[in-house]
């Protein structure tokens, strides 16, 4: 039976919205793309507007904004946009419908607020914001604009090998899950050039506490939001140690963190770790349960059964006997087995389907806050040496 079971679901269920590779039509029949403006034109902002200009049919980006000039001379080369170094300038544009928020995370909160407050749907990064307080905030200020989309950066919830693992975890492939063992390693120190002394934090604030919430918020916040979806769940303590152990460069935030996440409701340990020191790992993303293990990278995935359960998937009988099961060298068995896009562009498809139909995104300021919390509670424990619990007053879900 399970061997049956397992067959009949191996495709991937994502929804017709994450596995459809052609452009959503709709909107407004007639009315054109939505126009956007980005706030934000380093990494990650240039890197959502390159998604953007693959989708023409959906979006239009319109206007761009940065502090900084050379910022604006990179996005410059990407399109002809309008621009501005003062984003509320940008938000009184009325021809701008939805804003992309890319800045540093201290300064998610007041962007969004005011993005809100100026009639505009938001796409906020990842991390929703930069503490408890103002996520909790944010949640009542969203309530307060319900006709505008607010979707948070946690890309994954959208990619259709994330969405089949979740779906493996409600099926219980995985049978009881007790731990989960995280990584995301780099070997480099994170820092990018600077053309004058002066712009040492506004190009390098990851590194310094006033701005960035380290690597729990810039790497970690991804692996934990996803637990906190797969599973419905929140973890109801948060223990954490590390150090500048490497980079004596005058940074505030640390290169090698480890966080340890106990989910009391589930049972489950999260260990979550990253590095600035060593990049052999890389990625790592394991799912631990009793019938088996999911291990996972950005866009691929395998399932490892245990022995009683490789047993039961190797079973024939009258009815699977024709089909096959395909087993990779290490004795695992292949998610999926397409190619996938970047996760940003299933998101994107979700924004503009969450914009038409007036819709709460997969990811929203609600699973955004929960998120928020974790990677707070992580830092709080990281940098104050403590055993931080879960309050009642964040639940939203």
């Amino acid at each position: 039976m399970f061997r049956r079971q397992f067959l009949q679901q191996a495709g991937v269920f994502a929804g017709g919205l994450i596995l459809n590779s052609s452009p959503i039509k709709g909107f407004a029949e007639g009315s054109g793309p939505i126009s956007v403006g980005v706030i934000g034109c380093g990494d990650r902002g240039k890197g959502i507007m390159s998604i953007l200009l693959q989708m023409p049919e959906l979006f239009t980006i319109k206007a761009v904004c940065d502090v900084l000039d050379f910022r604006l001379a990179e996005a410059r080369k990407m399109g002809a946009f309008t621009e501005f170094t003062e984003y509320r300038r940008l938000l009184d544009n009325k021809n701008i419908s939805a804003v992309v928020i890319a800045v540093p995370l201290n300064l998610h909160y007041a962007v969004a607020i005011d993005a809100l407050a100026a009639g505009k749907h938001v796409y906020l990064e990842k991390t929703m914001t930069y503490d408890i307080p103002q996520a909790l905030d944010l949640v009542a200020k969203a309530r307060m604009h319900s006709g505008q989309v607010l979707q948070v950066g946690h890309q994954y919830r959208y990619s259709p090998l994330y969405f089949r693992v979740k779906e493996m975890i409600e099926k219980n492939y995985l049978g009881k899950v007790t731990q989960i063992d995280c990584r995301w390693d780099r070997n480099g120190s994170w820092r990018r050039p600077v053309p004058d002394p002066s712009l040492e934090r506004k190009i390098n604030w990851r590194m310094y506490k006033e701005y960035s919430g380290g690597l729990a918020a810039e790497l970690l916040s991804h692996q934990i939001d996803f637990i906190n979806w797969a599973f419905n769940t929140h973890p109801d303590e948060v223990m954490a140690t590390g150090g500048i152990d490497f980079y004596k460069d005058g940074r505030e935030t640390y290169d090698n963190v480890q966080a340890v996440l106990r989910y009391q409701q589930t049972g489950m340990v999260g260990n979550f770790g990253a590095t600035c020191a060593n990049a052999h790992e890389g990625y790592v993303f394991k799912i631990k349960g009793t019938k088996g293990m999911v291990s996972l990278l950005v866009n691929e995935g395998v399932f490892y059964p245990e022995p009683e359960t490789k047993k039961a998937l190797t079973t024939v009988d009258g009815v699977t006997g024709a089909t096959k099961i395909e087993w990779n060298k290490d004795g695992g068995i292949p998610i999926v087995n397409e190619k996938l896009k970047d996760g940003t562009w299933y998101a994107f498809q979700d924004f503009f389907q969450s914009i038409s139909k007036n819709r709460l995104p997969a990811s929203n300021v609600f699973t955004g806050v929960t998120t928020a919390c974790c990677v707070h509670l992580a830092n709080q424990a990281l940098y104050g040496h403590a055993v931080v619990k879960w309050s009642p007053d964040y639940n939203f879900l």
